[in-house]
């Protein structure tokens, strides 16, 4: 058998006529940047979201990266300020911070939920800390509720990596981007919300920071030929937008597939060798973008999976601290610069981390070769 890491074969197999029959309304309409597909659409993910405004922007690193630089022309950030910023997570939310000219600080995480680790934070704060980026990594919510308290009795800005989280929520209905000042999401096509394409947004409560991003997004230009900022051209499509909002009344059906996914893995996984994610109080609080093992012969696990079919990738085997964009600018640049101490669990995970294949698509027959071919990994 062949079980991809990832297909997308349902989307057209479920959804296939709705997409077609949207990108014909934004084709008819002429209309293919800014206009009512998208309003809509921002509207409409932002409400999903729990909170009132929403900015669609063309990626999801420009949408990190605008979100801070807004705080920053709003007086909320300056440049050289410091984010404390989770150490093993993509890249991309490390060279947002560092983008937007503010200082990466790396915190290690929680070996079982591989999110930011509450109790490290007070000892990555230095006076020039400013702010957290959380990020809620392969789609678990980070512990909000200890970040977020620790936030607000140092006086620190509060933002949001969503990019693998889109419909994670708590007990008490808070979605992921809603507890911060502001929050980035990304919709690259793997993701739990995925466009045809590239797309992203910020979404926040405030609404001088969402017209800021909207503004440095347009060239920093509000008005058409009036630049008031160094802005950049990011923007969401309409064809993206019509697509996005065609498929945002189907993801919650399509979380709770990839649950039952995690749990039949977490059930039916019984090698002593291979180490499964816990499961969350809150069952909805995951929505396992990724479902993540760890295993010290991870080469050999992800070998022996390769010869039998079974798609798998890692995430991620080089931490930013150690990837060379940081290695060489840390001795030839004073700043943008990266601050860390010692960061052993990173590291650690980094060598022993592999994803399993994951999403709406996959069928329980494939399920059960991935589970058989993991126990009879010896």
């Amino acid at each position: 058998m062949k079980v991809p890491f990832y297909s997308l074969d349902y989307v057209n197999d479920s959804l296939g006529r709705g997409l077609q029959a949207a990108f014909g309304k934004v084709l008819d309409s002429n209309w293919f940047i800014r206009g009512a597909s998208c309003g809509e659409f921002e509207n409409a993910f932002a409400g999903y979201c729990g909170v009132r405004h929403g900015v669609g922007v063309g990626n999801g690193f420009d949408a990190l990266t605008l979100m801070l630089r807004a705080a920053i022309l709003q007086g909320l950030l300056k440049r050289g300020d410091e984010v404390l910023v989770p150490a093993n997570t993509f890249i991309a939310s490390v060279l947002a911070v560092t983008a937007a000219g503010l200082v990466p600080v790396l915190v290690e995480p929680d070996r079982a939920t591989c999110n930011m680790d509450p109790s490290k934070l007070e000892r990555a704060c230095s006076p020039r800390t400013k702010a957290i980026l959380v990020v809620h990594l392969y789609g678990r919510i980070a512990d909000m509720d200890a970040i977020c308290k620790f936030a607000q009795s140092r006086g620190l800005l509060l933002f949001e990596d969503c990019a693998q989280a889109h419909g994670a929520c708590l007990a008490d209905d808070r979605r992921a981007g809603s507890f911060g000042l502001a929050a980035a999401f990304s919709f690259y096509p793997t993701k739990n919300l995925g466009a045809l394409g590239d797309g992203g947004m910020v979404v926040s409560n405030d609404a001088s920071l969402a017209e800021m991003v909207r503004t440095l997004s347009n060239y920093g230009s509000a008005r058409k030929y009036e630049n008031c900022y160094l802005g950049v051209n990011s923007r969401l499509d309409e064809i993206q937008a019509a697509l996005l909002q065609e498929k945002l009344p189907h993801l919650d059906s399509w979380n709770s597939r990839r649950r039952e996914i995690a749990e039949r893995y977490r059930h039916g996984i019984t090698n002593p060798q291979i180490e499964c994610p816990q499961a969350p109080t809150v069952p909805e609080s995951h929505v396992y973008h990724l479902f993540v093992v760890q295993c010290k012969r991870r080469d050999e696990l992800q070998e022996f999976l390769n010869a039998r079919g079974v798609e798998t990738l890692v995430h991620y085997p080089v931490p930013p601290h150690l990837q060379q964009a940081y290695t060489e600018i840390r001795t030839t640049e004073p700043l943008p610069e990266l601050r860390h101490g010692e960061l052993p669990v990173t590291e650690s995970l980094a060598k022993c981390v592999l994803s399993l294949p994951m999403g709406p698509g996959l069928r329980d027959d494939e399920i059960s070769y991935v589970i058989d071919s993991l126990n009879e990994f010896a």
